[in-house]
């Protein structure tokens, strides 16, 4: 069982950075594949970025590619998404997701999630 707790939302200006943080609970944190994934009003819940459990593969959404950056703290069971360049077609509640054996887009695939954080970049 992985509970996840993120933080880190808030409101910024556009062309303003981020960086959300989503804690977990558990031992077997470093086994997981953490995903960052989104989800504006009305609409579905979308991949954003997602890192395997050593850190040394990652993926994008090609509308976040070059503008955030996914990382995680095996040591401190931490994932982290440094957004960058923010735009307010980036405005959405965020939310981490663990999967045991998934690394993909496909967000029905992954375990755990957390309650989620909202960022708003107004314009």
């Amino acid at each position: 069982q992985v509970q996840l707790v993120e933080s880190g939302g808030g409101l910024v200006q556009a062309g303003g950075s981020l960086r959300l943080s989503c804690a977990a609970s558990g031992r077997t944190f470093s086994s997981y594949t953490m995903g960052w994934f989104r989800q504006a009003p009305g609409k579905e819940r979308n991949f954003v970025a997602a890192i395997n459990w050593s850190g040394g593969s990652t993926n994008y959404a090609d509308s976040v590619k070059d503008r955030f950056t996914i990382s995680r703290d095996n040591a401190k069971n931490t994932v982290y998404l440094q957004m960058n360049s923010l735009k307010p077609e980036d405005t959405a509640v965020y939310y981490c997701a663990a999967s045991a054996y998934y690394s993909g887009p496909y967000y029905r695939k992954y375990d755990y999630w957390g309650q989620g954080t909202q960022v708003t970049v107004s314009s």
